[in-house]
């Protein structure tokens, strides 16, 4: 006797197709969107978000979708994109003008980019574990305050669309956890459907159910056809590792990303050869990771008036820590775009001269981050241990 096996929506069935993942889409924006005179897309140029934004364009300007008053596609500038994968949002971003869609670039404030805020402010790299800055600060911060003025010119509440994706099982998911995703889900874009103000916008999520082997199959196939649109999405594919893309479950995120163990997405690009000349982005995060080590940090001594439980907490980068990080990315930067004028290939900032010139302003003024005055002892100094109650246990001393 055969044993019982339970199905489901998908189990036992055929997997959902091509088509079927649009019409789903389709649905699903008939049945929020005619709710909103003006929708936005939160696109940074990754597989997911590219896909969200050639995607509703196509279905805009062939009639299946009703278009709302006026659709804003915001674009996420980090400053730290994989430079292969900004290129190909500057071609995209031409075609959507073709069509009649004008892309809005977002970025943060000056102090706020990541490069400025670590090496200007001192603020040390982001981790996983206590520290996650990254993402609100150039990413979701950035995308509320442009969203806080559209909906302030407009004076009513948008329709956000985002590319999050967790596959054909979001369908029946009971909570979609979606801050970093899975199914080689797009870096941050999560983030947009949790945290933005609802006040703002309502979030919308049409490519939820998508497969990956779908969302490849639109980027390298569907989308570059003249009748999808006409766009150059195969760029991207190529960028997350071309036909290996698939397989691999490949994602991007920034460069020299420090909260990943490996740069899988600079490796695949790399394996090609017209962008081998970017080879020394390699170097960006084992800087980052060095910036993280006590002796490039400062740490409170736990004798200051604080009721903070951890006394003696690691701080700020040292001046010395910036500096050297500093020349070690300019370093980089220079030696890329070197090779770029010889090979006639895209050039990389990675720091800008504006920017050069905010963190050479913070070291004269000698800008630390709050309740740090500079004056603290470097993290790798030996020092009496202080308890969250006040208790001190002196430092041991070993004689001669």
């Amino acid at each position: 006797m055969k044993k019982a096996v339970q199905t489901n929506l998908f189990e036992g069935t055929k997997r959902l197709q091509m088509n079927e993942s649009i019409d789903l889409t389709i649905q699903s924006i008939d049945a929020y969107g005619p709710g909103y005179n003006y929708w936005c897309i939160a696109w940074s140029g990754g597989k997911d978000s590219t896909t969200l934004a050639t995607l509703v364009v196509y279905l805009i300007i062939s009639k299946k979708i009703k278009a709302p008053k006026k659709i804003y596609i915001m674009y996420a500038d980090t400053r730290l994109e994989m430079l292969p994968l900004y290129v190909a949002a500057q071609t995209i971003m031409e075609e959507l003008a073709d069509h009649g869609f004008e892309v809005q670039v977002v970025m943060a404030s000056l102090e706020n980019r990541f490069l400025t805020y670590m090496l200007g402010r001192g603020v040390p790299p982001p981790n996983n574990a206590t520290f996650r800055w990254c993402t609100s600060r150039i990413k979701i911060e950035p995308m509320e305050k442009a969203l806080e003025k559209l909906v302030g010119d407009l004076g009513e509440k948008v329709l956000m669309l985002t590319g999050v994706r967790q596959g054909e099982s979001a369908i029946r998911d009971k909570r979609i956890v979606m801050s970093c995703g899975k199914n080689g889900a797009e870096c941050g874009q999560g983030w947009f459907q949790e945290t933005l103000p609802k006040s703002l916008c309502d979030t919308l999520a049409p490519i939820l159910h998508w497969r990956v082997c779908h969302v490849w199959e639109w980027l390298k196939h569907w989308a570059p056809l003249t009748e999808f649109g006409d766009f150059s999405t195969e760029l991207i594919a190529e960028v997350y590792g071309g036909d290996e893309a698939e397989e691999i479950n490949a994602r991007t995120g920034c460069s020299g990303c420090p909260l990943t163990d490996k740069d899988t997405a600079i490796d695949n690009i790399l394996k090609k050869p017209k962008w081998q000349y970017l080879a020394p982005i390699k170097r960006l995060r084992p800087v980052f990771r060095e910036l993280r080590k006590a002796q490039n940090r400062l740490r409170k001594t736990g004798l200051e008036n604080s009721n903070e439980r951890n006394k003696q907490r690691m701080g700020p980068l040292t001046m010395g820590a910036r500096e050297w990080a500093f020349n070690e990315i300019i370093k980089i930067q220079n030696e890329i775009n070197e090779r770029a004028i010889i090979e006639g290939m895209p050039m990389i900032s990675l720091l800008n001269e504006e920017e050069q010139a905010f963190i050479r302003k913070c070291w004269a003024e000698n800008l630390w981050p709050n309740k740090w005055t500079g004056d603290e002892p470097t993290a790798d100094t030996p020092m009496d241990t202080v308890y969250p109650d006040g208790s001190i246990q002196p430092l041991i001393q070993f004689g001669n």
